[in-house]
């Protein structure tokens, strides 16, 4: 499972304007029903059901918001840099600015947690955090995950 199979460069969000996390997931949700032919409806609302388990803010300004849906044939990833933190509850009480969506067939056991893994994988560098922060476009920002998740394979 790399990146790669989650991400195309039409789902990352270089300069998201959300100032709350209710928005973020609503900006997110609409990028995700872009690409995947979902209804924008539909994905938030797998979103919100899944915060209210707990946030997925990660920690280190970093959050997961995911969900399985079904109807989905494969997994489906969107990411966003934000342009100022907002707060997602996160683990640590820090602001989010980072944010990895990530959405998974309903049957998708094994593969949504392997996605999951991964990402997670991804965004716990925090060199990488920074080189993500530092990027303000999307090709730039798609070239960054992507190329990552190969070196750390290798």
């Amino acid at each position: 499972m790399e990146i790669s199979d989650l991400l195309t460069p039409a789902s990352v969000i270089a300069r998201l304007k959300s100032t709350s996390k209710k928005q973020a997931l609503q900006e997110l949700s609409q990028r995700a029903a872009k690409i995947s032919g979902l209804s924008e409806r539909q994905v938030f609302g797998v979103l919100l059901e899944r915060e209210k388990l707990g946030s997925t803010g990660v920690g280190q300004g970093v959050a997961i918001p995911h969900g399985r849906i079904a109807g989905l044939t494969r997994l489906y990833g969107v990411f966003a840099r934000l342009d100022q933190p907002i707060d997602f509850e996160a683990v640590d009480d820090q602001p989010v600015d980072l944010i990895f969506l990530l959405l998974a067939p309903e049957g998708a056991g094994a593969d949504h947690l392997k996605a999951l893994a991964r990402v997670s994988r991804l965004l716990r560098d925090k060199a990488m955090c920074e080189r993500l922060r530092g990027a303000d476009d999307p090709e730039a920002l798609y070239a960054l995950l992507t190329e990552a998740a190969q070196s750390h394979a290798a």
